[in-house]
């Protein structure tokens, strides 16, 4: 076996074992809210809190081109240690909502550390089949973020604070993993200066700039998405009060859906190119978003399942297709730098959405609040349209 294929294999590892950290918080948010005392409005602070700590930290990273200047497998690693780190610091006593906010929000800033390189690795070792390639990434992130909701279930009969432990030893293991075996790529070309101008450059390449704007359209409905799968179900079972639902397996099964259709998302884009593969996943996410308020009134729960485990491989089969773009329409001293960018702005919006559901939700019970998120892929498939090759 060649190196290039044992390289892929240990990337994706790594990359599952560390986002495992990104919602480690919503797999135990029930008992956090009656631990600690806290509102329900808590849901929407926890998770944006993360949210904004990637964007954060994303900033901070790109400005500073530090996954461009330095060994993109060292920052990885360092970045995995302190985010396992924050994330531990949950399984102490006395907390307030202000102190769960900051270590969420630690816990997703070197999260900026792990993603978006964990992409800047594989495209230093990966040109040809590159989407393939970030296809298999961005199913060990899918996974890596369902993960907390299955080990809730599987570590039920032992204290929530194993969720997090366990959440916390796997992010370390996947660091050291990276740092010791994945060395910088044959296409790596380091970038030898600071220039923060670079953040704003990528964007004059009107490629590059609506592959992000489809990206940034993708964003708006995903973490959206994922955050209030627990509450979509409740939600059912509430109208449908003869129904009982595993929601913590439902919820890591809705999400772990999207590691299928990554994959297989990369190798049909290989066949139907990447740009018409990604607008056709972006339809059928908004389709989804749509058609989300008249699911809710089928008593047939096997339906309304099958149907959120759809949405659940739709929503996320287009990143790889837009981060690709994105990668290959950046130069490649600059390939880091312009993925960490492009993710900052992403996960920007993804606070809007998240926010904007979490209000709505707390204002109204109405079944539509759902289809909001289809203002997102809408605006994607608008900006893809437009002669992007």
């Amino acid at each position: 076996m060649s190196k290039s294929k044992t390289i892929l294999p240990i990337i994706v590892i790594s990359q599952f074992c560390c986002t495992s950290l990104w919602f480690a918080g919503n797999g135990v948010m029930s008992n956090l809210l009656e631990t600690f005392n806290l509102k329900q409005n808590a849901l929407g602070y926890l998770t944006s809190s993360v949210q904004f700590g990637f964007i954060i930290g994303t900033l901070v990273f790109a400005l500073f081109t530090i996954a461009d200047r330095f060994s993109p497998s060292k920052v990885f690693f360092f970045s995995a240690i302190l985010g396992a780190f924050f994330n531990l610091g949950f399984i102490f006593e006395n907390q307030t909502l202000f102190s769960l906010i900051s270590l969420r929000f630690f816990t997703g800033f070197f999260l900026a550390g792990i993603y978006p390189v964990g992409m800047k690795i594989a495209t230093d070792y990966y040109q040809k089949g590159l989407g393939k390639s970030l296809g298999y990434l961005v199913a060990a992130l899918v996974l890596g973020t369902a993960l907390p909701h299955l080990l809730k279930d599987v570590l039920n009969n032992f204290s929530w604070k194993s969720v997090l432990i366990t959440t916390s030893s796997l992010a370390f293991f996947g660091g050291l993993l990276m740092v010791l075996f994945v060395k910088n790529g044959p296409y790596r070309k380091a970038s030898k200066t600071l220039d923060i101008s670079i953040c704003f450059k990528v964007f004059k390449n009107i490629k590059f700039r609506k592959a992000a704007f489809g990206y940034f359209g993708h964003m708006w409905e995903l973490y959206a998405f994922w955050a209030f799968i627990p509450v979509l179900l409740i939600k059912y079972q509430k109208l449908h009060s003869e129904i009982i639902l595993n929601i913590p397996v439902l919820s890591f099964l809705i999400i772990a859906a999207g590691s299928i259709s990554c994959v297989l998302g990369g190798y049909i884009s290989q066949k139907f190119d990447i740009k018409k593969t990604a607008l056709g996943f972006l339809l059928f996410s908004c389709l989804c978003c749509l058609a989300s308020p008249f699911m809710f009134q089928l008593s047939n729960k096997n339906i309304f399942i099958t149907f959120l485990l759809f949405w659940g491989m739709v929503v996320i089969a287009d990143s790889p297709l837009f981060s690709t773009l994105v990668a290959q329409n950046a130069p490649s001293k600059d390939k880091g730098t312009a993925l960490t960018i492009v993710n900052c702005i992403g996960f920007t919006i993804t606070i809007i959405s998240i926010q904007i559901i979490s209000s709505v939700l707390n204002a109204t019970n109405s079944n539509l609040i759902f289809s909001i998120l289809a203002i997102g892929p809408i605006f994607g498939l608008i900006n893809l349209r437009k002669n992007l090759n």
